[in-house]
Formats: C-alpha cells, structure tokens, sequence
C-alpha cells in the first residue's frame, strides 16, 4: 500500500519502507507513530491519502 501526502506529494510505500526515517521495508503504515511527519514538508499522518 501507499501513501501520498497531500500537500508535496511526497510517497510513503509500505513496501520499500523509509530507511532513511527509521522505517524498513514492509513496515506498515499503521505501524508508523502517530507524531511522525513529512520528511519533504513536515505534515502530520492526516495529510496522507491512502493510494489505491
């Protein structure tokens, strides 16, 4: 699954993770903290689209 934030389109894919923030591939999306926010922009999880 992916995930799109809404304000720069930065994409966080379930898949590949975001080493670079803490996250190996495969972590989900639910599993990321709540106070985590965009590394591009710095918006909360609500500003996030679930990607079909």
């Amino acid at each position: 699954m992916k995930y799109v934030c809404n304000v720069c389109g930065y994409v966080y894919d379930e898949e590949l993770g975001a080493e670079s923030e803490g996250f190996k591939p495969g972590t989900k999306w639910e599993d990321i903290p709540d106070d985590w926010v965009c590394p591009l922009c710095g918006v909360s999880k609500d500003n996030f689209t679930k990607e079909d």
